[in-house]
């Protein structure tokens, strides 16, 4: 099969309610259209020069999620048109967002990345770390920053009772802000980005709205953009 029936065939198996994130790092701009074609609009990059290239040659109706490590300093090159950016990973990257996304008026929609992996490359905030910002009001000045769920990965294992209740542990942090915070976060908080191509139906079951998936559409990276 081509991409895009790999893309049809995820996508029918899916809830109506779960996003399907086609993740397009590494791939071409041919690949990328001809989800397009078939309606595809969301498309997942790591990297910001690539994602801004992307941007630059592609059709502009395409949402682009940046769901890859942000650096502070690369965060004003995809602002403009960026529509989530599922890795908001500390306070100072919030704060930066929130400052570049209001030297262009815009109110970007972010996610809290979650820390649930056992694996020291993973970053992202724990719960306690999610109560101290809320309950100091630090993320009450950010009002050109919307938080609209969490985003987490699972630990690189085969072992899917790991994997499943990592899952369900980003679910209840994401179910305690909403039940706690619902007043600072509001009605928007409707989001949990987790599962790609090797567990995204273990995280559709623990309760995903956001799976993001490249490698069993696309294939196999390519590590350069043709």
């Amino acid at each position: 099969m081509n991409c895009a029936e790999k893309y049809t065939e995820i996508r029918s198996q899916l809830p109506a309610h779960v996003t399907l994130l086609a993740v397009s790092k590494t791939k071409p701009a041919d690949d990328i259209m001809a989800l397009y074609n078939i309606g595809c609009r969301d498309f997942g990059e790591n990297k910001v020069q690539e994602l801004t290239q992307k941007y630059n040659e592609l059709p502009k109706d395409i949402r682009w999620h940046q769901i890859g490590h942000l650096q502070t300093n690369k965060i004003k090159y995809i602002i403009p048109f960026v529509y989530m950016i599922h890795s908001i990973d500390s306070l100072k990257l919030a704060v930066e967002v929130n400052k570049q996304a209001a030297k262009h008026n815009r109110v970007v929609d972010c996610l809290f990345e979650l820390k649930v992996a056992n694996e020291d490359t993973k970053s992202g905030f724990d719960i306690e770390e999610l109560k101290q910002l809320f309950s100091q009001g630090a993320l009450n000045e950010l009002k050109n920053i919307r938080f609209c769920g969490v985003m987490g990965m699972a630990t690189n294992t085969d072992d899917q009772a790991e994997i499943r209740k990592e899952f369900l542990n980003v679910k209840s942090v994401f179910d305690y802000i909403k039940d706690n915070y619902a007043a600072e976060v509001g009605e928007c908080f409707t989001q949990i980005s987790m599962g790609m191509s090797g567990d995204y139906k273990i995280a559709v079951d623990c309760g995903s709205t956001i799976v993001r998936i490249g490698s069993t559409i696309f294939g196999e990276r390519d590590y350069a953009v043709k």
